[in-house]
C-alpha cells in the first residue's frame, strides 16, 4: 500500500490482535485475521486512526459538513450541491480519450468516475491520482533517510568501547527502524473511493442518481439502501433510483422436480426476498464486507472492503450508510442459494447508528452480527440480549474465538472466526442461512423484505416525496387506475386503449404495400385501394379519442420538464409492472414448452405431437410479442392518431393530434428514442416521422448530425453496446428487445464542435436480423429491407457479429453486403465498422489477423453473390463500399466476467467498446454529417423505394434532386448574367457596323469584352461549389458545371459572331444603297435650300409653306430615283400553289386542302387515320368502313407526328438561312423545302408498312408553307426599307422639311445642322432605348416573375398552371404534342401581359430611364466633340466625325455632308442648339408608346424564350411528359419528371383493344404488368424493369414513388370526351376512368403543382 500516511505509526487492528498466533498459520491459510489495517468499518480509523470517545464522536459530529465541503470541494463538486448535476452533462460526446484508467488531479475523479460507469466499467469504483510531476522515488527515500537520522539520538557522551558501541548501536539501529513512521501530514491523504461515489450521489439529481445507481448495479454492486444527509444527518431511502433495475433469477424446484427451472424476472423494488443484514458491533480486526462478499460472489467485491485497491483509513460520506445486494441463482447445481436473496450491510458501528440499526432488524429475515467478544462490553451484551430474546433468527460472529458454529437455541447461532480461513467461514455460513431460510420447520418461511415498503416506514425520508416526483407519479397514476380498472391483460389493454396502431394499422400497412404490386386494372385496383385505405384513416379518427391517450397527452403538454420526465418514468414504471407478471407467466409457460419440444426432438420423434407441440411454442411466442407494452407503444399511437386526421384533415374535439410532434420532438431533444420503423406493421410511418422531424428543426434549427447506423443478429448485444458506448436508453431487457428501428439524438460537447462540423450524433438502433418473431418466408425479405433503410440513412454502419458462429456470420454478411450493394448502386457512400463481440481471445494478434482474413474472404464471397443478384460489377467487398480490413474491423470481449446473473461486465468489454467508440469518432471527424432535413428526405427516400421490389430501380434521392434543383437555379442566373452581357455586346457592335465603324468581328475579340464578366461568374460558381452547406452533394457535378459554362460562353460568342457577320454582309450588300443614300440625302439638301431662297416672302403661313414643300417633293423623288429599280411585290400563295401543281396535285385537291384550313392543324392531330390509305375497290371500302378496320397503332401515330415536326423544323431552318433580308425573295427557296418534304416523306413511308393518302402530303406542304410565311414577310419588309429608294427618301420627307423651313426661316446653318442632327438622333434613340428597354425587361422578369425566375421544372408548373386556367383544349394537345411550342407560347403570352397590362407603369419607366441615360450620351458626345474642335481649331467635317465616333456604340447615326455647314464657327452655338432640340425630343419620347417594342431588333419574350427554352425537351417513351432538366445535355444524369400523367392522354391503348390506357407511368413500374417493345413486337418487359429494354427507356428515370398528379386526373376527367375524339379510342373498359376522378375541382388541381414540392 506504500509508505502508511497521517503520520503516525502502523497499529496492530482492535483487540483480537491479541489472540493471533502468526506462528500457528499454515502456508497457503487465509485467515480473517491477515487484515489488520485500514479498517474501513473501524469508527476508530475514519480520522486519525486512534480510538475515540463518546465525545470525541460529538466533536468529529460537529466537524463533519467542513470536511464534506472540504471532499467536495477537492472532487470540484462545491457547486452541485445546490446546482444539482443531471444526465444532460454526462451523455454527451466527448473527445476521444476523455475517459481514462486515471486522473492527473482529484478535480476531475467524479467526472470520469461517471464516464467510465456509464461505460460499464467497475473499476470506475478506484480511479488512481497520477499528477503530471509526481514526486521522485529519490525525493522520498530522502524525507524517510531524514526523519530517520532525525530520531536518532545519543543519551549520553559515556565513552564506551568499540565492541559495546558496536552492539548498542545494532540494538538502536534496530528500534529506531522498528519505530519509525513517515510523516505524511504535510499533505492529504488520498480521497476514498466510496467518497467519489456517495459524493457524486450527494450532488446529482434524481434522474443522474437512478442511473447512476442502475449502473451500479449492473456492475453487480451494493446499493446505497439507506442514506444519512452529510448536514442533517437525516435518514434517506433513494427509493427512487432502484425504480429501473430489474433481477432476473432461475429457480429450481425442489418439492416435485428438481430438474425442472424457473426464470422470474422482475423490478427490483417489487421483488419479495428474505433479507440478511450485517451488522458490526464495535471496532474489528476482520472486514465485514470482505465476509458478505464470499457469500454473493466470491469473485468480485460487491461491498467495497478494507482490501479493495485505493481503499485509505480516512472516509467521510459512508458512516452510517446502508447497502443492499441481491443474490440471484442461476439454477445450476452449485447455486449457494436456490432462491433470491437480499443482504444488507450497515457500515459503520451498529451501536452508534441506532435508527439504521433498528430499521434493518425490522425488515430483515435473518441478523447477523459480527462481533470481538460476548464478554467485554456492557452494551454489545444487553443489544445481544434482546436479540436473543426475539423470534427473529440470530447468527453471531465472535472475532476472538475459534469455536465451530453452534446452534444455541431456535433460529440462534454462534461461530468463532478465529483460526478459520475464508471458505470454511463462507461455506459454513452459507449452510446456516439455508438452514434457517428453507428448512420446512424454520420460523421465517416466507419472504420479509420488499423495497417499495421502506416508503412506509416512519422516521426516513423517501426520495419520492420529492414535490416535482409527486406530481408526475400522480398524472401517471391515473393512466395506471384506468390501465388496471378493468383488470384485462396487456394484449386487451393495448387493443382497446391503444386501437389506431394494431389491426387498423397492420392493416393500412398492408393495403399500402399492395399499391407496389397492382395488376389488372391498375388505377381502379388503385383507386379501391386508396379508399380503403382513406376508410381506415376515417377509422382511426374515430377510435383514437382513448381516455388514455387523453391523459398522456395532456399531461405531456401540460406539465413543466422536470415533472415531465418523472411523469414518463412513472407511467413507464406503472406499465412494466403491468406487463411483467404476463411476461412471467409466458415466458415460463415458453421455457416449459420448449424444454418438451426439445425432449421429443431428442428421443427423435416426428409424431403429430412434436408439430402439436411446436405449434403450441409458436402461439406462446405470439403471446409474448403482444405482452409486449412500453411508451414506444403510446408514442406509436401518438404517431398514427397524428397520420389518420392528417390524411383526412379532420378536426377533433378530444385530441389536439397537430401538436403530437411538437411533444415527440420535445422528447426526442431531451434524450428520448423515437421509433423510426414499426417492427410489429414492419412500416415506416412517413407522415409522422417528417412532421416530427420538422418540429425538432423548428426547435433546435437545422441541425447537423452524423447518423450511426447499428445492424446485426438478435440478441447480439446491439443495444447493450450503445447504451454502454453512449450511455443511450435503448430497451435490452427481456421481453423488451428492439423491435423494428429507432433513432435518439445524443448532444456532441461544446470542446468536440470546435473541430467537428456536427451538432448531434443520431443513433439508429434496429431489431436483429433473423428475429425469431418473424420467423418465416418474410424473414429474408424483412431483414434486407431493414438493413438498406438503416444502412442508407447511415453516414456509418456498425455491424455487430456475435460469437464465432459461421453460419450465423453468413447470415448478417449476405444482409449487409446486400444492402451496400444497393447504395453503391443508387450513388450513397456510406462507411463501415464491423464489431465482433463475445471473442474468447481479444489480444491474440495472431487469431484476430486470421479471423480478419477469414472476414475479408467471406465479404469478397458475399460480394460477388450480391453483384449477381443485384446484377452490377462487383468481385471483391472493396468494390462496393470504402473498406480497410485491418482497421475497420474491431474484436469487442465477451460482456460478462464469468456466467449470469451474478458475473459483473467485463472491463475488457468496456475497454473494447472505447476502442470501438474511438473508431466511430475518427471516421465521424473526416465526415461533414447530415443536416436533419436531410436526414428526413433520406428517409422517404429510401423508404418509398423498399417498398418497391425493384430498390435501385426505385430510389429517387429527393436530397439530390432537390440540391440540383437549387443548382439549375444558380445555372440560369450565371448563364443570364453572361446572356445580358453578350446582349449589350451585341447591341454595341450592331451600332458600329450600322454606322460603317467595324467591318469585321474576331471570335477572340468577343472573348475578350467578355472575360471579365466571365470571370465573374466563373468565381461566383467556385464559391457556391465550395461554399454551399450541400457541397459534398453538388462536388459530382462541379467539373460539368463548368465545362457547361465555357460551352455556353463560346456558343453564345459563336452566335453573336455568326449574327454581326450577318449584318456586316448585309451592310456590304447593301454598300450601293448607302452610298446612294449619301448622295440623296446630299441633294436633298441642296434642293430643300434653293426651294427655301426660292419661295422667300412668297409663302405667308406654315400651310402655304408645306404645300409648296409637298408639291415639289414628289418631283424630287422621281427625279433622284430615276434610274433605280424598284422592289417588286410577291405573292406568296400564288407561289405556294404553282410549286404543289408543279409536284403533280390536281388543282381541285389543292384548293379543298387550301379551304379547310385542316393543314393549319396537323401537328396537333390525335388520330391520322383519316389519312390512312384505303383500297379503290369499292366492296373492300365498305368491308373495311364496317368491319373495324385496324388504325393506326400509337407508335405509328407517334412516328407521323414526329415527321410532321421534323419536316416542320428542317423547312424552316432551310428558309431562315436564305438571304432574303439582302438579296429578297426568291421562289426557288419554297421550291427546294417542297422538294425536300416531299423527297423525306417517300423515303419515310417507304420504311412503313402503311400508305398515306395524297391529302397529307397537300396539308403538310401547305403547313410547311404557312409557317415560313410570316418569317417571309418579315425579312422581305426589311429587304425593301434597306433597298428601295423610293421607300427610303419617302421616309426621309418629315427630316427635309424641317430642313427646308429651317432654311425659309433663314436660321444660320449651326440651327440647320442642329435640327438636323436633332431628326437623326430621335429615330436612333427610339431604336436604342427600346432594344435596351427590351434586353432590362426581359432580366427583370427572370428576377422577378415566379415562371421565369427559377429552372425549367418552375416554367412546366407555370404552364401547366396556365393551361388549366384556360381550359383550352387545342393548347393542351399542343403542349402534349410539342412542349416546347407551348412553353415559348407561355412566354409571349405572359411577356405581353406582364409589360402591357400588370406592370406596365414599370415597363415605362424602365423605357424612360434608358431615354434619359441616351440623352446623357448624346451630352457627352457634344461636350467631347465641341472641346476637341475648339481645342485643335477644327471644322464642322472633325466636329462631325468626333461626334458619331463617341456615338458609335450607342446610337446609329447616319453620315451627314460636311460641305453644306462649313461656314459654322461657333461650335458651342451648335453643342446649344442641339441640346435645345434634343431635350424637347427626349421629353416627347417620355410618352413614348410601349408598342415600339413590338418593333425593336430585340424584343424580350425572344430573349427569355432564348433563355429558358435552351434546356432538354426529351419526353418520357411512356406518357410523354417533358424531361424538367435546365441542361439541353445532361448526360450521365438521366431524364427525369415529376409531371408523369396516364399514357392515355399520349394516346397509349391497350393491344387488340380500343381502350385507351388511364395508368400513371410512376404506378406502372410499381405494378406486375409489362409492356411490349413495338406494335408488332411480341417481345415485353415488366414495367419494373424498364430500364432494361434499351434507350430510349433506359436514359429515364421513372420512380414508382406514388406521386400521382391530381392535375393529369383532373385533365383526363375534364377532357375525357375530347381526348377520345382526338385519339378515336375509348377510356373504358381496363382503361375506365376511377370514379373520385370526377369530383377533382380545378382549383384542386392547380394547388396540386404547388402541394408537390412541399
Amino acid at each position: 500500500m506504500g509508505i502508511p500516511e497521517s503520520g503516525r505509526s502502523v497499529q496492530r487492528s482492535g483487540p483480537v490482535g491479541d489472540h493471533i498466533d502468526d506462528q500457528e498459520r499454515k502456508p497457503g491459510d487465509k485467515s480473517y485475521e491477515s487484515s489488520k489495517t485500514n479498517d474501513n468499518e473501524t469508527k476508530d480509523d475514519y480520522i486519525s486512526g486512534n480510538k475515540k470517545s463518546g465525545m470525541a464522536s460529538k466533536e468529529i459530529s460537529r466537524n463533519k459538513p467542513s470536511q464534506t465541503e472540504t471532499l467536495l470541494d477537492r472532487l470540484h463538486l462545491q457547486d452541485n450541491i445546490e446546482q444539482k448535476l443531471s444526465p444532460a452533462d454526462f451523455l454527451q460526446l466527448l473527445p476521444p480519450g476523455k475517459q481514462m484508467d486515471h486522473v492527473k488531479s482529484e478535480k476531475n475523479l467524479a467526472h470520469t468516475f461517471l464516464h467510465r460507469l456509464i461505460m460499464l466499467d467497475y473499476r470506475a469504483r478506484y480511479i488512481p491520482v497520477r499528477p503530471n510531476s509526481p514526486k521522485s522515488s529519490d525525493d522520498t527515500k530522502s524525507s524517510i533517510d531524514d526523519d530517520i537520522e532525525s530520531s536518532i539520538s545519543v543519551s549520553d557522551n559515556t565513552l564506551i568501547d568499540d565492541d559495546t558501541k558496536s552492539s548498542i548501536d545494532d540494538d538502536r539501529d534496530l528500534e529506531d527502524f522498528l519505530e519509525t513512521t513517515a510523516d505524511t501530514n504535510k499533505k492529504d491523504p488520498r480521497v476514498h473511493p466510496m467518497d467519489v461515489q456517495m459524493a457524486v450521489f450527494h450532488c446529482s439529481d434524481s434522474f443522474l442518481k437512478q442511473m447512476m445507481i442502475t449502473k451500479l448495479s449492473q456492475c453487480q454492486y451494493a446499493l446505497p439502501l439507506l442514506v444519512p444527509d452529510p448536514v442533517t444527518k437525516e435518514i434517506e431511502c433513494p427509493l427512487w433510483t432502484f425504480r429501473q433495475i430489474t433481477k432476473t433469477w432461475k429457480v429450481t424446484q425442489i418439492k416435485d422436480n428438481p430438474n425442472i427451472v424457473t426464470m422470474k424476472s422482475m423490478p427490483v423494488y417489487k421483488a419479495e426476498t428474505p433479507l440478511v443484514s450485517f451488522f458490526r458491533l464495535g471496532s474489528l480486526s476482520v472486514s465485514k464486507s470482505q465476509l458478505m462478499n464470499t457469500l454473493i460472489n466470491n469473485r468480485h467485491d460487491t461491498f467495497f472492503h478494507r482490501n479493495c485497491p485505493g481503499s485509505t483509513k480516512s472516509r467521510y460520506l459512508m458512516d452510517g450508510v446502508a447497502e443492499v445486494a441481491w443474490y440471484c441463482p442461476a439454477g445450476k447445481s452449485n447455486d449457494a442459494f436456490n432462491s433470491c436473496i437480499a443482504f444488507c450491510n450497515l457500515h459503520g458501528d451498529a451501536l452508534l447508528n441506532k435508527k439504521q440499526h433498528d430499521i434493518l432488524i425490522e425488515k430483515s429475515s435473518i441478523i447477523v452480527f459480527l462481533m470481538a467478544s460476548l464478554q467485554r462490553n456492557k452494551e454489545i451484551r444487553s443489544l445481544m440480549s434482546s436479540h436473543l430474546k426475539a423470534e427473529k433468527p440470530l447468527i453471531c460472529l465472535t472475532v476472538d474465538d475459534s469455536r465451530d458454529a453452534v446452534k444455541t437455541k431456535k433460529g440462534k447461532y454462534i461461530m468463532g472466526l478465529k483460526d478459520k480461513n475464508h471458505s470454511d467461514v463462507s461455506e459454513e455460513l452459507e449452510k446456516i442461512i439455508r438452514e434457517v431460510l428453507f428448512s420446512l420447520d424454520g420460523p421465517i418461511l416466507k419472504p420479509s423484505f420488499q423495497l417499495e415498503t421502506m416508503a412506509e416506514l416512519s422516521g426516513i425520508k423517501v426520495d419520492e416525496t420529492d414535490p416535482a416526483c409527486q406530481k408526475g407519479k400522480s398524472a401517471a397514476m391515473k393512466i395506471n387506475n384506468l390501465l388496471k380498472n378493468d383488470k384485462k391483460d396487456v394484449s386487451k389493454i393495448k387493443d382497446e386503449f391503444l386501437p389506431c396502431q394494431g389491426k387498423l394499422w397492420h392493416q393500412w400497412s398492408k393495403i399500402h404495400r399492395e399499391l407496389f404490386h397492382l395488376r389488372g386494372e391498375i388505377e381502379m385496383e388503385k383507386s379501391k385501394r386508396d379508399k380503403k385505405l382513406m376508410e381506415i384513416r376515417q377509422k382511426q379518427c374515430d377510435d383514437s379519442c382513448s381516455k388514455l391517450m387523453q391523459l398522456f397527452t395532456g399531461s405531456l403538454s401540460s406539465l413543466p420538464p422536470t415533472e415531465r420526465e418523472y411523469f414518463l418514468k412513472w407511467t413507464q414504471i406503472f406499465i412494466d409492472a403491468l406487463s411483467t407478471d404476463d411476461l412471467s407467466v409466458i415466458l415460463q409457460s415458453y421455457d416449459e414448452k420448449w424444454s418438451e419440444v426439445l425432449a421429443l426432438k431428442n428421443k427423435q420423434d416426428k409424431s403429430d405431437l412434436l408439430l402439436k407441440k411446436h405449434t403450441e411454442l409458436e402461439d406462446i411466442s405470439k403471446k409474448l410479442q403482444s405482452a409486449t407494452f412500453g411508451l414506444e407503444h403510446i408514442f406509436r399511437e401518438m404517431g398514427q392518431i397524428y397520420e389518420a386526421h392528417k390524411t383526412t384533415r379532420r378536426e377533433s374535439r378530444n385530441t389536439d393530434w397537430s401538436k403530437y410532434p411538437e411533444l415527440a420532438a420535445q422528447l426526442m431533444i431531451s434524450g428520448h428514442p423515437m421509433e423510426l420503423m414499426d417492427g410489429d406493421a414492419g412500416h415506416v410511418p412517413l407522415t409522422w416521422i417528417s412532421s416530427l422531424l420538422e418540429e425538432v428543426i423548428k426547435k433546435l434549427g437545422d441541425q447537423s448530425v452524423f447518423v450511426l447506423s447499428v445492424l446485426g443478429l438478435q440478441s447480439s448485444g446491439k443495444s447493450t453496446m450503445l447504451n454502454t458506448m453512449f450511455g443511450l436508453q435503448f430497451a435490452v431487457s427481456a421481453g423488451r428487445c428492439t423491435k423494428g428501428a429507432f433513432m435518439q439524438l445524443l448532444k456532441v460537447s461544446e470542446e468536440m464542435k470546435k473541430d467537428w462540423k456536427f451538432d448531434y450524433v443520431l443513433v439508429v438502433d434496429t431489431e436483429g436480423l433473423r428475429a425469431l418473431e418473424i420467423e418465416g418466408d418474410n424473414t429474408l425479405h424483412h431483414d434486407n429491407e431493414l438493413a438498406t433503410l438503416v444502412v442508407g440513412l447511415g453516414n456509418l454502419t456498425l455491424i455487430n457479429i456475435f460469437g464465432e458462429n459461421p453460419s450465423e456470420m453468413q447470415d448478417i454478411l449476405q444482409i449487409v453486403v446486400q444492402a451496400f450493394m444497393r447504395m453503391k448502386e443508387v450513388k450513397l457512400s456510406p462507411s463501415c465498422v464491423f464489431v465482433h463481440q463475445n471473442v474468447t481471445d481479444v489480444a491474440a494478434a495472431e487469431k484476430n489477423m486470421d479471423g480478419k482474413r477469414r472476414l475479408q474472404e467471406k465479404l469478397d464471397q458475399m460480394a460477388k453473390l450480391a453483384a449477381k443478384e443485384e446484377v452490377c460489377d462487383a468481385d471483391y467487398f472493396g468494390d462496393i463500399i470504402e473498406f480497410n480490413v485491418q482497421k475497420d474491423v474491431k474484436y469487442c470481449a465477451q460482456l460478462w466476467e464469468g456466467s449470469p446473473p451474478m458475473a459483473p461486465p467485463n472491463p475488457g468489454y468496456s475497454e473494447s467498446i472505447q476502442e470501438v467508440k474511438n473508431t466511430i469518432l475518427s471516421k465521424a471527424s473526416e465526415s461533414a454529417g447530415m443536416t436533419l432535413s436531410q436526414f428526413k428526405t433520406n428517409i422517404k427516400d429510401l423508404w418509398t423505394a423498399l417498398l418497391n421490389e425493384s430498390f435501385v430501380f426505385s430510389f429517387k434521392n429527393t436530397l439530390e434532386i432537390a440540391v440540383y434543383r437549387k443548382l439549375e437555379i444558380q445555372y440560369g442566373s450565371w448563364t443570364w448574367t453572361l446572356r445580358e452581357n453578350m446582349l449589350t455586346i451585341e447591341n454595341q457592335l450592331h451600332n458600329r457596323i450600322e454606322n460603317g465603324k467595324l467591318h469585321e468581328v474576331e471570335q477572340s475579340y468577343l472573348f475578350q469584352e467578355t472575360s471579365k464578366t466571365y470571370e465573374e461568374v466563373r468565381k461566383e460558381m467556385i464559391k457556391y461549389f465550395e461554399d454551399d452547406k450541400e457541397k459534398e452533394i453538388l462536388a459530382q457535378w462541379k467539373g460539368r458545371f463548368e465545362i457547361k459554362m465555357k460551352e455556353f460562353r463560346d456558343e453564345h460568342a459563336n452566335r453573336v459572331k455568326i449574327k454581326l457577320d450577318g449584318i456586316i454582309q448585309q451592310k456590304k450588300g447593301c454598300k450601293m444603297m448607302d452610298d446612294k443614300k449619301s448622295e440623296f440625302e446630299n441633294k436633298l439638301l441642296q434642293k430643300s435650300k434653293e426651294l427655301a431662297q426660292k419661295l422667300k416672302d412668297k409663302a405667308k403661313d406654315e400651310k402655304e409653306l408645306e404645300r409648296q414643300f409637298s408639291s415639289v417633293w414628289s418631283s424630287w423623288v422621281t427625279e433622284l430615283t430615276a434610274d433605280t429599280k424598284p422592289v417588286e411585290d410577291i405573292n406568296l400563295e400564288k407561289d405556294q400553289l404553282t410549286i404543289l401543281q408543279e409536284l403533280g396535285f390536281e388543282w381541285d385537291l389543292i384548293d379543298e386542302c387550301k379551304k379547310s384550313e385542316r393543314y393549319k392543324k396537323i401537328s396537333g392531330v390525335g388520330d391520322y387515320s383519316v389519312y390512312m390509305m384505303t383500297s379503290s375497290n369499292i366492296i373492300i371500302r365498305l368491308f373495311q368502313k364496317h368491319i373495324s378496320r385496324r388504325p393506326f397503332s400509337r407508335e405509328e401515330q407517334q412516328q407521323i407526328g414526329s415527321f410532321i415536326d421534323k419536316a416542320e423544323k428542317e423547312s424552316l431552318d432551310a428558309i431562315r438561312s436564305k438571304p432574303v433580308v439582302t438579296r429578297g425573295y426568291s421562289t426557288t427557296y419554297l421550291r427546294e423545302v417542297a422538294n425536300h418534304v416531299t423527297l423525306e416523306l417517300q423515303k419515310f413511308l417507304s420504311e412503313k408498312k402503311y400508305t398515306l393518302r395524297k391529302e397529307f402530303s397537300v396539308d403538310l406542304l401547305l403547313f410547311v408553307f404557312h409557317r415560313a410565311e410570316s418569317w417571309l414577310l418579315e425579312s422581305l419588309e426589311k429587304f425593301v426599307k434597306n433597298n428601295d429608294s423610293k421607300a427610303y427618301l419617302e421616309s426621309k420627307k418629315t427630316q427635309y422639311y424641317t430642313v427646308f423651313r429651317s432654311f425659309f426661316k433663314e436660321n444660320s446653318s449651326a440651327v440647320v445642322l442642329g435640327e438636323l442632327i436633332c431628326e437623326k438622333l430621335k429615330a436612333s434613340t427610339a431604336k436604342a432605348a427600346c432594344n435596351k428597354t427590351a434586353i432590362d425587361l426581359a432580366g427583370r422578369m427572370r428576377c422577378n416573375f415566379p415562371a421565369f425566375s427559377g429552372n425549367k421544372l418552375e416554367l412546366e408548373k407555370h404552364v401547366l398552371k396556365s393551361l388549366a386556367e384556360k381550359e383550352n383544349f387545342v393548347d393542351f394537345i399542343t403542349y402534349i404534342r410539342n412542349p416546347r411550342r407551348q412553353a415559348e407560347a407561355f412566354i409571349k403570352t405572359e411577356v405581353q401581359k406582364y409589360i402591357y397590362m400588370t406592370h406596365k407603369d414599370e415597363a415605362v419607366n424602365i423605357l424612360k430611364k434608358n431615354v434619359d441615360d441616351i440623352k446623357k450620351t448624346v451630352s457627352r458626345a457634344l461636350f467631347t466633340a465641341t472641346q476637341k474642335v475648339q481645342n485643335q481649331r477644327g471644322n464642322t467635317d472633325m466636329w462631325l466625325k468626333e461626334f458619331s465616333n463617341v456615338l458609335k456604340d450607342e446610337l446609329t447615326f447616319d453620315n451627314i455632308c460636311s460641305e453644306n455647314f462649313s461656314d459654322i464657327k461657333h461650335f458651342h452655338f451648335l453643342k446649344e442648339e442641339i441640346e435645345k432640340g434634343f431635350t424637347s425630343i427626349t421629353e416627347k419620347m417620355s410618352s413614348l408608346s410601349l408598342d415600339k417594342l413590338k418593333k425593336s431588333r430585340q424584343k424580350p419574350e425572344e430573349i427569355l424564350i432564348d433563355q429558358l427554352c435552351n434546356c432538354c425537351w426529351v419526353t418520357c417513351p411512356f406518357c410523354a411528359a417533358v424531361c424538367t432538366n435546365t441542361m439541353k445535355e445532361h448526360s450521365p444524369d438521366d431524364h427525369r419528371t415529376p409531371f408523369h400523367r396516364p399514357d392515355g392522354i399520349n394516346g397509349y391503348y391497350y393491344r387488340e383493344t380500343k381502350e385507351l390506357s388511364v395508368i400513371f407511368c410512376t404506378t406502372l413500374v410499381a405494378s406486375e404488368e409489362a409492356f411490349y417493345l413495338g406494335s408488332d413486337s411480341e417481345k415485353y418487359i415488366p414495367h419494373k424493369q424498364y430500364k432494361t429494354a434499351g434507350p430510349p427507356y433506359d436514359t429515364w428515370s421513372i420512380t414508382p414513388d406514388g406521386s400521382n398528379l391530381t392535375y393529369w386526373k383532373w385533365f383526363v376527367s375534364q377532357f375525357q370526351t375530347k381526348l377520345e375524339n382526338h385519339y378515336g379510342f375509348m377510356f373504358q373498359g381496363i382503361g375506365a376512368i376511377p370514379a373520385q376522378w370526377k369530383y377533382i375541382s380545378k382549383e384542386e388541381a392547380i394547388k396540386s403543382l404547388d402541394d408537390m414540392f412541399k
